[in-house]
Order: structure tokens, then sequence, then C-alpha cells
């Protein structure tokens, strides 16, 4: 396949990422690594950069907090054709420099947990990652809730199905009960049982700071000590999505969500 002059022969796992970005929207080197099982950063580098010339993805620029700049690449409309999926790639022009961008941070956010659960070290022998799921208008008419996530794993003893909210510190403590109250007459409404064919599920809540989790706890507390499960983006970071770094609304004590 040819590109801005380039010649690039499609792997598999280019292919594979192409897909995942669907998905996931945006994605920098470490996540790209990961989804397409890279261990050396000068390979995937090379890729990347082979498939931004071939035009099949574009490259913008962010900032950093350290004064630098922070390549993320997204599905290009001629990467979205050639694996038959409509273009859903961020709209920035090729190497742009952009300022902090809340959607951005937000969604790496969410794509860091979808690798995690998706791609990384499975909890325990015999669990496999079922399905994820991302939603862009509320998961039922009747309730106005859309979450960040959804996905399944299937374990021995059945499924685990959880919904993920991610939490930046931009949503204050009226917007987190009505989120609550949702989430609540969603469990008791059946829907969630006709949709999804389970028969629970699990809020897993990852805020940004040690704080926000106190305060989204507090505010989740007086309301129920059902279904909700917190923890730290930086806590998953050091110790891993399964390992106990959850705590539940009330008890103190450090859980694996699995």
């Amino acid at each position: 396949m040819t590109g801005n002059d380039r010649r690039i022969v499609i792997q598999a796992r280019d292919e594979r990422l192409l897909r995942e970005l669907t998905v996931m929207r945006v994605a920098d080197r470490e996540l790209v690594k990961l989804v397409g099982g890279f261990r050396s950063t000068t390979r995937a580098n090379a890729r990347l950069l082979a498939l931004v010339n071939a035009g099949l993805l574009r490259r913008f620029f962010q900032g950093t907090t350290a004064g630098g700049k922070k390549a993320l690449y997204t599905l290009s409309s001629k990467g979205a054709q050639l694996i038959g999926s409509p273009c859903n790639g961020l709209r920035h022009r090729s190497d742009e420099m952009v300022t902090a961008n809340f959607f951005v941070a937000h969604q790496m956010a969410v794509n860091e947990i979808y690798c995690a659960a998706k791609y990384g070290t499975n909890p325990a022998q015999g669990v496999r990652f079922v399905r994820w799921l991302g939603f862009s208008a509320p998961i039922t008419p009747a309730i106005s809730l859309i979450p960040d996530g959804y996905f399944e794993l299937r374990t021995e003893q059945g499924a685990l199905a959880a919904f993920l909210e991610i939490d930046l510190g931009n949503e204050g403590a009226t917007v987190w009960k009505k989120k609550v109250q949702n989430y609540l007459r969603y469990a008791t409404s059946g829907e969630f049982e006709k949709r999804f064919g389970q028969t629970r599920f699990r809020v897993l809540v990852i805020t940004n700071s040690e704080s926000r989790l106190q305060a989204i706890r507090k505010t989740v507390r007086e309301v129920t000590e059902k279904i909700f499960w917190f923890t730290t983006l930086d806590a998953i970071r050091r110790e891993g999505l399964w390992n106990p770094v959850w705590l539940r609304p009330s008890n103190e004590t450090l859980r694996s969500s699995f």
C-alpha cells in the first residue's frame, strides 16, 4: 500500500491497532506498545511513523507538565477505510500542537483501564476478558446515565460485569449523587439483565487523587453501600487493576476488584 509516496505492507499488528483506535479514539506510544505487543520503544516509534507517513494514522502533539510535548495518534479516514469502519478519529490537524484538552485527558484515562482489562495480566488462572462497550448515549431512554465504559470478564464462577466511571475532578457532589441514584435505579429496573444478559454489575470509580476519591466516597455512602468500588489512577499504575487497591463506600480495607 502506498501513501504520501511511502509504501507499507500492512501487518496483522497494524490492523489490530487501527481497529483498537476505533474503540480508544486516541492513544500514545505506551498504549500502542501494549496493544501491538511491542517490546521495543524504537520499533514502536518506527512503526508509528510508517503508519503516519502512509496516511493511516494522524499524529498531533500535546504539551506536558514538564514543558515538553507528547505525541498522540488517532485514526485517519484512510485508516478507517482500510478496516471498513466509520472514522471517529479526533479532528486535530496532522502534527498540530494542542493545549490542555479535558476530552483527551479523560479518554486517555479510560483507555488505560480498557488496555489494562484487555491486555494486562489476567487476575487469576481461567479468567478471560470477554468484551468492552463504550457509550455515546444514555444506556436506557428512561435513565440519564452515560458510563465511561463497560466490560465483562469470564471466570470459573461466572461473569464479572463492571461499569467504569473516570473522575478527573470536574463533577460536583450534586452530579455524583444523581449519578449514584441513576445506577441504583438501573440495577433494580431489570433493564441491565435484558440488555447485557447478566444479573449483577459493579461500578468501578477511578479518580485522579486520593482527596477526590474520599470526597466521592462520602457522597456515595450517603446514598448506598452497594455496587460501588473506588481507587485512583496512580494506585492502578503502581499496583495493577486487579490487586488490592479498591475501597468500598465505608469499609477501609483495601480489596481486589476481582
